[in-house]
């Protein structure tokens, strides 16, 4: 056994028994109801599933009995999760009268997390469960090792198949969950991302230094017959998490991560923060492993123990002195990476993703344990100090330039009496909730769409050429830009709330659906990176709010006699040809100017027909360091990014 093994918790180990196991709620309506349980039925719940399982392993790991994590995609799209805990326990549940493994597995809220001697803090958003698991798979094996025997019991559908069996004999200790999601419940995908997966696991790695976590993807091998694995581990962290992120953003201006770990009023308290040239916030909060994208009291405590504490420094610096207007919080933030996390044994969630921390002693204990450590480094480095001053500065001399263009802007917006630009062609209604834009590369492809769409509730706003990218433009340079100007004009929004100067306002939005239409070509796909830029970087409230869309339109048109057919992929289009035998006739639409008008709408705007994927953050933390590395000044990390991913592309030249 490791060194690293020796240290884990045994005499936690003996005491951990059907007695911790409390039982809240039974399981019904699970199968009935699964949105309610995992969020959706769609992509994200599918891996959602895999989360519930892994957070199990994560809380042993927490209370300090587990240290090793492996998730496994099999051949059959089923995943595996083992680790090295202390194995579910197996004996007879008082209450229940049956096994406590059975308990875990049948009845929905219940596990060693609710009683406060098993897991000070445990994960999982929802709190759901393997249960949940167990109810929408179409089968479930759970496998563990403990107390020398090894013990298994088949599901299916959250049913028992068989009794608690003991199969074999061991000198190990762990769960191992087996599942395939049942595809009647998930109709759209039951297929695995890799990608989804690594993303979060290698989150989980920083968020819990000394913990390893394993991918393997069974589905994937090399030529030597290898499966495609990674390993997850970080010694340093949050620390790491902050570099990882940062990696292409700019220059970092100070030459040391501000690092702290403390615990105050009983809150354990991480954060991890570096400045760097860029012009953009990117801070992300975590609750016990959770991230909330919606902030809450610990991100709250942070602020305002940041601004406090550098504008005193700044203030006794006699560095502000030549100031001829104010500076705010958000100057203090700009070009600041940072990661948060705290451990709380009871988190309160709320907001509208249930993603917003709501404890209010969070907040004094991030508060006082940021402003302690902050005080620290400022005295200790201060030519450090200094270039975060300078930065602070500079943020506030463009933030003043950038509001006098914003405010321009926002003057002449349509509710003002100045007119919706000129390009837009409107639609008839006025009601929120069914009208939808289309942002149309190009004036060509934009007349087709104005031609083809429904007039009462789609909106047409062609773009001339490719707007600016603002992952490397100051802020008052993005207002200077006409077609972004349009868009914003277009929109209706406004930036500026009572809760956060910065923040978009969306309450006169004028469209539901905001639906990004472009080439399917090279500069197709630049323009709308661009437009999913500017978005994620000045816009996110539309994303978080379910606003923003991608249209799909057909790659192929396969024509033969009368008989036409639209294809969307390589693999559709070969199906379909060998369907039609010989003398089929295959168009590639390269730009959405070579459909007709009706053409355009059968394929892209009829909402009985289209193909509209909706754009979302599944982790803020990954899409945040994706975009900094497609669209910022570092080539190598984006021509590889390019190379590993070409092959899900559908792209001409």
């Amino acid at each position: 056994m490791s060194q690293e093994n020796e240290t884990l918790k045994e005499t936690g180990a003996e005491s951990y028994s059907a007695s911790n196991i409390q039982v809240l709620e039974g399981l019904e309506a699970v199968r009935k109801r699964p949105a309610m349980y995992i969020g959706d039925i769609g992509e994200r719940g599918l891996h959602h599933l895999v989360y519930e399982v892994v957070d199990n392993s994560i809380d042993e790991a927490l209370a300090g009995y587990c240290n090793d994590i492996y998730v496994t995609i099999n051949e059959d799209n089923s995943i595996t999760v083992r680790d090295n805990g202390r194995g579910i326990p197996v004996d007879m549940h008082e209450k229940e009268g049956k096994s406590a493994l059975e308990v875990v597995l049948t009845v929905l809220h219940a596990g060693g997390k609710f009683d406060k001697g098993s897991y000070k803090v445990s994960g999982g958003l929802h709190g759901v469960g393997v249960s949940c698991v167990n109810a929408l798979s179409t089968s479930l094996t759970a496998e563990i090792h403990r107390d020398g025997k090894i013990y298994k019991q088949n599901y299916s559908k959250g049913v028992p198949l068989t009794s608690v069996e003991v199969v074999g004999q061991c000198d190990d200790r762990g769960t191992i969950i087996t599942f395939k999601p049942d595809n009647s419940i998930f109709t759209h995908t039951t297929e695995y991302s890799y990608s989804i997966l690594a993303s979060r696991l290698r989150e989980l790695a920083f968020l819990n230094k000394g913990i390893s976590l394993t991918i393997t993807d069974l589905r994937e091998k090399d030529e030597n017959g290898e499966a495609k694995q990674e390993r997850f581990f970080s010694e340093e962290g949050l620390k790491e998490f902050v570099e990882y992120l940062d990696e292409n953003r700019g220059v970092p201006i100070i030459d040391s991560i501000i690092y702290l770990d403390a615990e105050k009023n009983g809150v354990p308290v991480e954060v991890a923060m570096q400045y760097n040239n860029s012009f953009s916030e990117n801070v992300h909060s975590y609750v016990n492993n959770i991230n909330t994208i919606e902030g809450g009291t610990h991100l709250m405590g942070f602020r305002r123990a940041l601004t406090r504490t550098l504008k005193k420094y700044a203030d006794e610096s006699g560095m502000l002195q030549k100031l001829k207007f104010d500076i705010n919080g958000d100057d203090f933030r700009e070009g600041l990476t940072a990661v948060i996390s705290v451990k709380v044994q009871e988190p309160q969630f709320e907001g509208q993703t249930k993603t917003k921390l709501g404890n209010d002693e969070v907040a004094g204990a991030v508060d006082s344990a940021m402003s302690e450590a902050l005080t620290n480094y400022l005295e200790e480095n201060p030519k450090n100090a200094k270039a975060i001053v300078d930065k602070v500065i500079l943020a506030a001399t463009a933030r003043h330039e950038a509001r006098k263009a914003r405010e321009a802007v926002q003057r002449k917006s349509p509710l003002s009496g100045a007119g919706l630009p000129g390009k837009l062609a409107d639609c008839s209604s006025k009601d929120r909730s069914i009208a939808e834009i289309f942002f149309v590369e190009g004036d060509s492809a934009g007349g087709t769409a104005k031609q083809g769409r429904d007039r009462h509730f789609q909106a047409i706003m062609p773009l001339r050429g490719k707007i600016l990218n603002v992952e490397k433009a100051l802020e008052h340079k993005m207002w200077d830009n006409e077609e972004i100007k349009n868009m914003f004009i277009a929109l209706g929004v406004s930036i500026g709330t009572a809760e956060d100067s910065k923040a978009l306002n969306l309450e006169k939005l004028r469209y539901d659906k905001i639906i990004i239409m472009t080439d399917a070509d090279v500069d197709g796909a630049h323009i709308a990176t661009l437009m999913l830029t500017f978005f994620f970087r000045k816009m996110k409230e539309l994303i978080e709010n379910g606003h923003v869309y991608i249209a799909t339109p057909p790659l192929y048109l396969l024509k033969k006699g009368n008989n036409e057919r639209y294809c969307w992929t390589d693999a559709e289009r070969d199906m379909i040809s060998q369907e039609m035998g010989k003398g089929t006739h295959i168009q590639r639409y390269k730009g959405l100017g070579e459909m007709s008008e009706k053409q355009l709408w059968e394929t892209t705007m009829n909402p009985q027909t289209r193909i509209l994927r909706q754009v979302t953050i599944e982790n803020a933390a990954e899409a945040d360091r994706i975009f900094s590395m497609l669209m910022g000044d570092d080539v190598e990390p984006r021509r590889e990014f390019i190379e590993q991913n070409a092959h899900y592309a559908n792209i001409d030249a």
